[in-house]
Parts: structure tokens; sequence; C-alpha cells
């Protein structure tokens, strides 16, 4: 495995949060980042910025929905660099909405992006890998990629396959031997511009819900699996706490979640949705890393225990008493929580959505 000043790395959903810190932290290390995205204005800001910290940059305009211009990022990205030695798919989009008030249009393309768009980025590169002498394929899914929430059912399932496909994926790259490491970035809720490009039905704008993380958390988790093989890596205590929690009693974590409207209010802020979203066009402007919800600066949970698999053991200790913490937090809104309760009622966000 090249270190990383001498690395290709191609990153999907490069034009703004997660990907484009991610492609500033490849420029910190000296690497030859390849950007791709919908919006051409915010992918040259980016590069800009990865130029400026010290890497190179090279721009291609790609939606990854379509197969063919993923299959083209892929190509000149070896045109340009010569070769890939990473390859990250992050590009997402989703949409607030209760299921039955989704359209077709709107499931088709949340899975098309979101899923096959990682897929697709598979399925480009790895050859490229191969030919390289070998290399990293990174899988950007998410904390509801173990444990799903109202609200964003299509999303939850895209990221959930994404979960699937990368490990019967990684089982099929290791029983041939071959010397590929596919790596899986489950994170918890990050401030990026996600919230803000969402399209919401909900009549306010959505906001990440629990505890909050900056992008460059995951950005920092993404670039270390370049270098050091990792089979998953979750960004964030919380995220690994529902993984646990899930494993021991799902309907618990429903009842928890369901608690006076937790998992509908954590998700609605009080500011009415503007209507504009990037769900089949891009917005326009050059992009940023972070959103409007400010989050932790670093992860202790993630640099001590997901990057050495030595400590998992003492990882469940602490993972336990996470999902203790959570388990009381969440367990105190059963009954107690009037305020959400008023809050949240669930025949008005019906109404809302379906006018009837």
């Amino acid at each position: 495995m090249r270190p990383l000043n001498e690395q290709s790395v191609v990153i999907t959903g490069a034009s703004s949060g997660i990907g484009r810190s991610t492609a500033i932290e490849f420029g910190r290390r000296g690497a030859m980042v390849t950007l791709a995205a919908r919006n051409e204005p915010a992918l040259n800001e980016t590069a800009e910025e990865v130029r400026a910290a010290g890497g190179k940059a090279h721009v291609v305009v790609a939606d990854v929905a379509e197969w063919d211009q993923v299959e083209r990022v892929a190509q000149q990205a070896v045109e340009h660099w010569g070769r890939i030695d990473t390859w990250v798919n992050n590009a997402g989009i989703t949409v607030y909405s209760l299921f039955e008030t989704l359209s077709v249009a709107e499931i088709d393309r949340v899975i098309r992006v979101d899923l096959l768009g990682q897929i697709y980025g598979a399925k480009a590169a790895l050859p490229h890998l191969r030919r390289a002498g070998g290399g990293t394929l990174i899988n950007v899914s998410s904390e509801v990629g173990v444990r799903s929430v109202p609200l964003q059912s299509i999303y939850c399932a895209a990221k959930h396959g994404i979960k699937g496909f990368t490990e019967a994926l990684r089982m099929e790259l290791e029983h041939e031997g071959a010397d590929i490491q596919v790596t899986l970035i489950l994170p918890s809720g990050i401030n990026t511009p996600f919230f803000e490009h969402a399209r919401s039905k909900m009549g306010v704008k959505p906001k990440p819900p629990g505890a909050v993380y900056e992008p460059e958390v995951v950005a920092d988790a993404i670039v270390f699996a370049a270098e050091n093989p990792r089979r998953e890596i979750f960004v964030g205590a919380p995220a690994k706490s529902y993984e646990v929690l899930q494993r021991v009693s799902p309907r618990l974590v429903d009842r928890m979640m369901l608690a006076g409207g937790h998992a509908f209010n954590d998700q609605m802020t009080d500011v009415p949705d503007s209507g504009f979203d990037n769900m089949f066009e891009p917005q326009g402007g050059t992009g940023s890393s972070r959103g409007v919800y400010p989050g932790r600066p670093s992860s202790w949970y993630t640099r001590t225990f997901e990057h050495y698999p030595s400590l998992k053991a003492v990882a469940a200790g602490v993972a336990a008493g996470s999902v203790a913490a959570l388990a009381l937090g969440l367990g105190s809104r059963l009954g107690s929580n009037t305020a959400n309760r008023r809050q949240f009622d669930p025949r008005a966000l019906r109404r809302r959505m379906t006018g009837r």
C-alpha cells in the first residue's frame, strides 16, 4: 500500500460535506485527488482548497446514478494520474417523508444515487485497483445502515444495502486473495450541508439527530483507512452504540425511539422548508464542507478504538456503557416528556404530508 503522498484517490460527492472535507484532508497529505460530483463550480472551489492544502486535484463532473458517467470518472482519473490507489464512494441524497408520500421517482432517485452509485463506483474502480497492484475501496454508509429511523425509509434501505454489498464484496476478494482492502465507514450525525440540500415533505427543514460531529472527523477516518487496512470504522460512539443496542434488542430500540415521538422530533426543526433541494439537480454555489449545526471536532472513541482493532475488547465495555447511557436518555422520554408529545402529533404530520 502506497503512502498517502503517492496515492491517486477518487472521491465521489466531493463538492460538499464529508466528500469535500475528505478531499482537503487527502490534499494535506500530498495526495493526487480526483473530485467527482454534479456541481462544477463547487468542485472547482474544492479543487482550489485541495491545492492550497498541498495536494493535487482533478475535477470530473458526474452523476453517480449513471454508470457511464462513473466509468468516465475512473477512466479520467487513470488518464490524469496514471492509476487509482484509493476509491471513496461517498455521494448521497435523501428525502424526509413518510414512506407513503414518496413518489416512485423519488424512491428510484435515492436508490440510484445512494446505493447503485456506490455499486457503480466499486464496479468502475476494481479493474484499476487490480492494475495498480492493489489498493483500497472505501464505502460510506451511516449509523442508519445498522439501525433505521422513520422519515428516511429509502435512505435507510440504501445505507443497509451498502453494508450488505460491502460485506459480500469483501469476502469475494478475500477468497481470491486480491490485495484490495474494502472498508465500510459508518458515521453518526454529521454537520454538513446534507440537511440543507435534502428534500423535505415535513413542512420544516430537517436536522441531524442526537450527537453531531464535524465532517473532518469522518474525513480523518477515511484518510486513516486509505493507509491502514480496516474492516469497518464507526465514526462517533453513538453510531457504535446503536449498532450494539440493535443487536441486543431491536424492539427495545423501537420503543425508545418512538417514546414521545423522539425519532421524529429529533429530525425536525422549527424552520419552514424552503422547497429547494438537490434531489434531481445540484444546488448552485461553490458549496462548503460544514452545515449549520455545529458538531464535535473529534471523536475519542473512533480514534482510540476504531483505529486500533487490538483494543476492541475494551471497546465492547465502552460501547456497553454508551448503550446504557443511550437507553437511559431515550428511556427517560417514556411517559415523562410531555413537551415532545405536544410537539409531535403523528396524525397532524400525516395530514400535512398526505392531505388526509
